[in-house]
C-alpha cells in the first residue's frame, strides 16, 4: 500500500496516474470498492478523507474498515488531502473528523511501503 498526501488541488491524482502508469486504472473517488479481488488488482482511492467523513456520518468505524480493506487489497494507493492544517473548526463533529482522519493517516503511513507528499504536482518522498 502506498499513501499520497497533499493539499487541495495540488495534483495528487495526476501525479499518481503518471508515476505508477495508472492513467487508465479505475479510480474510486471518496469510497472503497466492495468487490476487490485479493492481491490481483491495483486500486486507487482518491479523496480518502471524504470516505472517512462519510463513514463517520453513517456510524461506521473508518479505523477498522480501512485496515480490513488494506489487508484485502495491499496493492492500493490511497490519496488524501491534508486537512489538519489551518483554522480549528467550531463544530465538534468537524474537529473529531479531522482528528480521526489524522490518526488514521498516521497508521496508514506506518503500514505503507511508500509515503509521498505532493505540492504543485511534484512528489516529495517522506518514506
Amino acid at each position: 500500500m502506498n499513501l499520497i498526501i497533499g493539499g487541495y488541488a495540488q495534483g495528487t491524482l495526476r501525479y499518481v496516474q503518471q508515476k505508477y502508469g495508472f492513467a487508465s486504472c479505475k479510480v474510486w473517488d471518496g469510497e472503497l470498492p466492495d468487490n476487490v479481488r485479493e492481491q490481483q488488482e491495483t486500486v486507487i482511492i482518491n479523496h480518502f478523507h471524504n470516505w472517512v467523513m462519510t463513514c463517520m456520518i453513517q456510524g461506521g468505524s473508518p479505523e477498522e474498515e480501512i485496515l480490513k480493506f488494506i489487508d484485502k487489497c495491499p496493492k492500493c494507493v490511497i490519496i488524501s488531502d491534508e486537512i489538519g492544517n489551518g483554522i480549528v473548526p467550531v463544530e465538534a463533529f468537524e474537529r473529531e473528523y479531522r482528528e480521526r482522519t489524522g490518526r488514521i493517516l498516521i497508521e496508514l503511513a506506518r503500514k505503507a511501503q511508500e509515503v509521498e507528499r505532493v505540492i504543485c504536482g511534484i512528489g516529495q518522498k517522506i518514506k
